[in-house]
């Protein structure tokens, strides 16, 4: 072969590619923000809704209605937009996965645990799933970067949730171990459903959600009729208002939030929104079911905005705005 013909091959050819690099989730507009926010008010509905509900529904025919509720919701948006659920193993198989580290399994604990564990102080403990999505990018999977800015924003967060909730509410930790443990492995759980539902982001978030919500209720559905027995309960109508308003509001509409926010903001970012769930879980405890107000609401929200502020600021944007500052 001649030489400029071996040469002109070479140039030809593509150049090598560096090695894959952490993912980036590109920067957040005004409207992601508000995504962001819409999760949050959506999923902040759970702990209300839940109390009704839990009256006179038994925990797992509860968690199986709405989602089947759910599923069947979305599975009419999907039709009405003329889209349908993947037929493939593949697909399916991660719907399953995802549902069953972020919704089926913790649920079932944190619903067991709170028997024994008042709600002040599940809350504290279910709060801290930021801090282990943290931890988890951070030391395990470094999928996006995990800053420190990012940490500080984690841990003014929880300081806003206790105060929100009252360091009182931690003077009853140790007296049930077992279910305080519970609720930790249940929000180490929905921090790794924020980490692996990133391999969902070739699925439209309405499908996922969709898919992941018939599996879970069709999972659950014969463990109620063995050990619950549905047919045989009277709920009350507020309970079927919950049930229906939280398939449809804080399962249907909230997971598919997530999803959405999951693919434009990530994963330690979409996490911040667990503690804005807890002002807005807050008022609307006192809205609809009279509780009083906490004392140290105000200084509560404010950590918990500077918190969340930390979390979803973008570094470069906070280093300009400290320049400019400097340098009026």
């Amino acid at each position: 072969m001649p030489k400029s013909t071996l040469l002109s091959e070479i140039e030809a050819a593509p150049a090598p590619q560096p090695a894959p690099s952490p993912v980036q989730p590109r920067r957040g507009s005004w409207r992601d923000y508000a995504l962001l926010l819409a999760l949050a008010c959506c999923w902040s509905s759970t702990y209300p809704l839940t109390k009704i509900g839990l009256g006179s529904i038994p925990p797992i025919t509860f968690i199986s209605a709405r989602s089947l509720i759910a599923a069947g919701f979305l599975i009419a948006v999907l039709r009405i937009r003329g889209l349908r659920l993947p037929t493939d193993a593949k697909a399916w198989k991660l719907f399953a996965q995802q549902q069953t580290i972020n919704s089926t399994i913790p649920f079932l604990m944190i619903t067991w645990a709170q028997q024994y564990v008042p709600a002040s102080t599940t809350v504290v403990l279910a709060s801290t799933t930021p801090i282990f999505a943290f931890l988890i990018t951070w030391g395990i999977t470094r999928h996006e970067p995990a800053t420190l800015l990012k940490l500080v924003g984690a841990i003014l967060g929880l300081a806003g949730t206790a105060a929100i909730i009252g360091l009182d509410a931690l003077g009853g930790l140790s007296s049930d171990i077992v279910a305080e443990m519970a609720i930790l492995v249940a929000t180490i759980s929905f921090a790794c459903a924020t980490i692996f539902g990133l391999r969902l982001t070739e699925y439209k978030p309405m499908v996922v959600a969709a898919g992941s919500l018939l599996f879970g209720g069709c999972v659950l559905l014969p463990l109620a009729m063995i050990v619950e027995h549905p047919w045989t309960l009277r709920p009350t109508p507020q309970a079927l208002a919950a049930a229906a308003t939280m398939g449809i509001f804080s399962s249907a509409l909230g997971l598919m939030l997530f999803y959405m926010c999951l693919q434009r903001l990530g994963t330690i970012t979409t996490n911040a929104q667990g503690y804005l769930r807890i002002p807005i879980g807050v008022g609307l405890s006192v809205l609809l079911l009279g509780e009083s107000v906490p004392q140290n609401l105000a200084l509560g929200l404010v950590l918990v905005m500077a918190g969340v502020a930390a979390m979803t600021v973008p570094g470069d944007a906070l280093r300009r705005a400290m320049q400019q500052l400097r340098g009026g």
